[in-house]
Formats: structure tokens, C-alpha cells, sequence
């Protein structure tokens, strides 16, 4: 096929691809709906609990190194470096020589992150005296810490054999069982908050050992799904494996370049030690973006990774170029209208879920800020995803990289100069802005690298997503201004207007894309009817 720039339509594309992709997307997204509900109630109970203490502040600075490298491991660098390297062995050689490289993986992976863990809860007190210099001043604070973080450590072996994992089945396209190992994460956190903490002196430790405990769950839950593939891993210390050499070349600047996002919330934390509450509204601000994040952006990319991948093996540009242009119209329309949802009805959505027990009002106003700003940036993290899958697909991890360090020194200063007028607010807002300069670099780089990128369809599809976004503002804007909100208790009455907010949203959103015959709403469409179809034929 041709490397030159053809059309790029949703038609050109045989539609089933795209069924194919938006349907796998979809177990994605529901398996991890689920995943970020447990998550969320996960959230509430710990906001009951803790509210913005000075044990929330130290269980959520000890959270964020084991948060950090879960993001960089199970959603980032070891699923772009071993997907690529992995579906080439099993496209193009023996599967005697796939498992090999699979063993090797896993043994070379197991030994390093046992080391790293090792040193890691030598060395705890450096790291969080480091990332907090805020809690300097009150050492029962820096200790409380410190503790956490070395109890919470080995969180690192458990989820880089399950990243290893995930990376196996999702690129042999079996997609449920890695998206649904998260639940029996929040699962065991939840069952930990809830009745190990009570019996502890110090209830955030009960809730730093759940952590721990669901890592090994998210692991344990996809062994069957490995073994249904005819795997069973062997212990074959080869670290100069071929294949593992080049997973570990490749793994090394995609750590950088797939983690710019934690590597400036990271930066946000340190700074946002400074104040009071600080790190906890940061944290509820950032779990909120990732509800959408992760069932829409991270589903996206982690369905298109492997297809990626497979065009990129066969030299196939027009079938890249295709890929990536649906998705990240996939990603405009879900992303705009949630991101105004978000912005519009921030302060009853923290209210309802979230202020209750410890949780004051003022840690309602505090994490509102937060959400805010984080929201402003939420289209491009989310494309980043796509973007970033495209060079990860070509085994091109230096260019994201690049970015991602040009992204981290912008982060820093605008950080630096945003949290004196903005406060922790200013940190998040300088996250936003440094994600929007990321992608800025990647997507100009992807445009000379591919010959272009069809930008005629991609603003067409932005346009549409835009003007039904219309009864989205309207809708939310409404909610958002009831005097229901300033009443204490009332949370039925708070719940159903929620729920009514949401539905008006959905339904004008979907009516305008309707009524522009949108062919992002037809590809869902059609994917609905084919499901629906399928469930006939079987019922009959």
C-alpha cells in the first residue's frame, strides 16, 4: 500500500474495523465503569474517614510514589514497550519463541522490581522527605509518612507482573479480564478501610495494607485468563533475551515519555505539600478527571494499541493514519461534553460524593479549585493517550520522551509562578497547560512523520462535538443553580437532580448529534444494533 496520503473518512475505513475497535473500547470502558464506581465509593469512604487530616495529607503523599509507578508500569511503559515487541514475536515467529520471550520478561521484570522495592523501603525516608518538603515541620507528619510509604512498596512487585500480564492478554485481544483485575483492587482497599483500620492504633495503615493486598488480587485475577492462552510462566533469567533487550531499550525514555502526566502531578504534590490540605485536594481533583479518563481515554488507547501496532509492523501508514483519526474523534466526542459537565457541576458533584463525615464544605471549595483547572486540561490528556499509542506502535519512544521532558520543565514553571495567586489550584491549572503543550509537540511531529493527518474530518468532528455541547451547558447550568445545593441533608432530593442533570445532558447531546447525523453517533449506533442483533440470534 501507498505511504502517500490518501482521504481520511470514517467510510474509507471498512466499517467493521471501527465497530471492531469502538466495541472493544466499550468492554474496556464498561469493565473499567465498574472499576472506577468501586473507586469512587473507594474515594467516599476514605474522605469519610479522613477528610483532609493530616493522615489523609500523609497517606495521599505515600500513595502517589506506588499511584505513580502503577500509572507508569499497568497503564504506561510496560504495556507500550511489550505490546509492540511482543505482537511482532507472535505475528512473525514460533510460539515456542513467544513464550520464551514471555519467560524471560517476567523473570528479568520480577528480579528488578523485587530490587527496586528493596531499596525503596531502605531509602523511604529520603524519597518522602524529598516529596514533601512541606511536612518538614512536623515530624509525627514526615514519620506517619514514611511509614506508609515502605508498607506500601511491594504494591510495586504485584502490579508490574500484572502490567506484564495485561500487556499479553490485551495484545492475544483478550481484553475483560485485565480490565476487570482493577474492581478486586478497590475491592480489598474498601474491605481493608472498613474493617482492618478499625482495629489498628492508626486507621490509614490499615487502608496502606489494602493497597498492598489488592495489588496481588489485580495480579492473581488475570492468571487463568494467561493460562487459557496455553502460558505458564517459567523461570528463565535471560536478560539478554533479544526480545527483552529490546522491550527494555524501548521501555526506558517511554517511562519519561508515557508518565509526563504523573511526573507533574508528582510535581504537583512536593509543591502543594506547602499547604494545608493541599495534597488531598489535588488528589480528589485528579480522581475525578480520571473517572472519565480511564473509562473513555485509557480504553481507547489500550483497544487501539495493539491495532497500532499491527499496521506498524506490516508498514501500513493509510491504516495508521486511519486508526488515529478515529480515535481521536472518538476522544472529541466523549471528552467535550464530560469536560463541561465537569466544570459546571463540580461543586455538587463534590458535595454529594464526597462531603460527608470529616469532609468539610471548605474541602468541597478547596477540591472544586482543583477539579477546575485539572478539567481545563482533561481533552488533552486524554488524547496524549492516542497520540502517544501512535509512536509506541512504530517502537518510537524517544520522540514522546523529548516531549515529555520539554512538558515537565513548562510544568515546574508554571507551577513555580501559578501557586502563589492560585494556591494548590495553580498547580493543577500548570498541569493542565503543560499536557496541552505535550500534545502540541507530539501531534506536529505525527503530521510530518505520516505525511499528515487528516485535519478537515478531525475539526469537522471537534465543530459537531462543540455545537452539541450546547444543551450540555444549558442542562448542567440549570442543575448547577438550584437552591437544593444549599440545603443541608436533602441528599435524595440532591441524587435525583444530579441523575436528571445527566440524563438532559445525554440526551440533548445525543438529539444534536442526531440531527447533524453524526458519524461518530453512527459507528456507536451501528455497534449497538450489532450487539443487539447478535443477542437475538442467540436468545432464538
Amino acid at each position: 500500500m501507498s505511504d502517500s496520503l490518501q482521504p481520511s473518512t470514517l467510510a474509507n475505513q471498512p466499517p467493521d474495523d471501527h465497530r471492531s475497535l469502538a466495541g472493544t473500547a466499550g468492554i474496556i470502558g464498561i469493565a473499567t465503569f465498574g472499576s472506577r464506581i468501586l473507586g469512587f465509593i473507594r474515594d467516599m469512604i476514605l474522605a469519610r474517614l479522613l477528610g483532609a487530616s493530616a493522615s489523609a495529607d500523609a497517606f495521599f503523599v505515600a500513595y502517589r510514589i506506588p499511584n505513580l509507578l502503577r500509572e507508569l508500569l499497568a497503564e504506561g511503559s510496560m504495556s507500550a514497550a511489550f505490546i509492540p515487541v511482543f505482537t511482532e514475536y507472535h505475528t512473525l515467529r514460533s510460539k515456542r519463541e513467544t513464550w520464551e520471550l514471555v519467560s524471560a520478561a517476567f523473570t528479568t521484570l520480577l528480579s528488578i522490581v523485587t530490587m527496586i522495592t528493596l531499596v525503596g523501603i531502605v531509602v523511604a525516608p529520603t524519597i518522602v522527605w524529598l516529596l514533601a518538603p512541606g511536612f518538614h515541620e512536623d515530624p509525627t507528619k514526615l514519620q506517619l509518612t514514611t511509614l506508609l510509604t515502605q508498607v506500601m512498596f511491594p504494591y510495586l512487585i504485584f502490579i508490574s507482573l500484572a502490567a506484564l500480564t495485561m500487556g499479553i492478554l490485551n495484545s492475544l485481544r483478550a481484553f475483560a479480564a485485565p480490565a476487570l483485575a482493577p474492581v478486586f483492587f478497590n475491592i480489598c482497599v474498601i474491605a481493608s478501610a472498613l474493617f482492618l483500620s478499625p482495629l489498628l492504633d492508626e486507621p490509614v495503615l490499615g487502608i496502606a495494607i489494602g493497597v498492598v493486598i489488592g495489588g496481588l488480587a489485580q495480579l492473581v485475577t488475570q492468571l487463568p485468563g494467561v493460562q487459557k492462552q496455553g502460558l505458564l510462566f517459567q523461570w528463565r533469567f535471560e536478560p539478554g533475551h533479544p526480545g527483552v533487550k529490546k522491550i527494555g531499550w524501548l521501555i526506558v525514555p517511554s517511562l519519561l515519555g508515557t508518565s509526563v502526566t504523573q511526573i507533574n502531578i508528582t510535581v504537583s504534590t512536593i509543591l502543594a505539600s506547602y499547604f494545608e490540605g493541599g495534597p488531598t485536594y489535588l488528589f480528589y481533583g485528579m480522581r475525578l478527571i480520571q473517572f472519565p479518563l480511564g473509562i473513555f481515554g485509557v480504553a481507547l488507547a489500550t483497544a487501539i494499541l495493539p491495532t497500532l501496532s499491527m499496521h506498524a509492523a506490516k508498514g501500513s501508514l493509510d491504516e495508521l493514519r486511519e486508526t488515529l483519526g478515529f480515535g481521536l474523534r472518538m476522544i472529541a466526542f466523549i471528552i467535550l461534553p464530560t469536560m463541561a459537565g465537569l466544570i459546571l457541576l463540580r461543586v455538587p458533584i463534590i458535595h454529594l460524593f464526597f462531603e460527608h463525615g470529616a469532609f468539610s464544605k471548605a474541602d468541597t471549595v478547596g477540591t472544586a479549585a482543583a477539579l477546575l483547572a485539572y478539567a481545563v486540561g482533561l481533552w488533552a490528556f486524554a488524547g496524549m493517550r492516542i497520540v502517544v499509542s501512535v509512536f509506541f506502535s512504530m517502537q518510537d519512544t524517544k520522540t514522546p520522551a523529548i516531549a515529555a521532558v520539554v512538558a515537565m520543565l513548562l510544568n515546574i514553571l508554571l507551577a513555580l509562578s501559578l501557586m502563589g495567586p492560585l494556591e494548590h489550584a495553580g498547580l493543577a491549572l500548570a498541569a493542565a497547560l503543560s499536557a496541552m503543550v505535550n500534545i502540541a509537540i507530539l501531534i506536529s511531529v505525527l503530521t510530518f512523520r505520516l505525511g499528515g493527518i487528516d485535519w478537515w474530518n478531525l475539526g469537522q468532528s471537534f465543530g459537531r462535538a462543540v455545537i452539541a455541547t450546547v444543551p450540555v451547558v444549558l442542562a448542567c447550568l440549570w442543575i448547577a443553580s438550584l437552591a437544593v445545593w444549599d440545603r443541608e441533608d436533602e441528599w435524595i432530593a440532591k441524587t435525583i437532580m444530579l441523575l436528571v442533570g445527566v440524563g438532559l445532558s445525554v440526551t440533548g447531546y445525543i438529539g444534536a448529534h442526531a440531527l447533524y447525523q453524526s458519524q461518530e453517533l453512527e459507528v456507536l449506533w451501528q455497534l449497538v444494533q450489532t450487539k443487539v442483533l447478535r443477542k437475538k440470534t442467540f436468545s432464538s
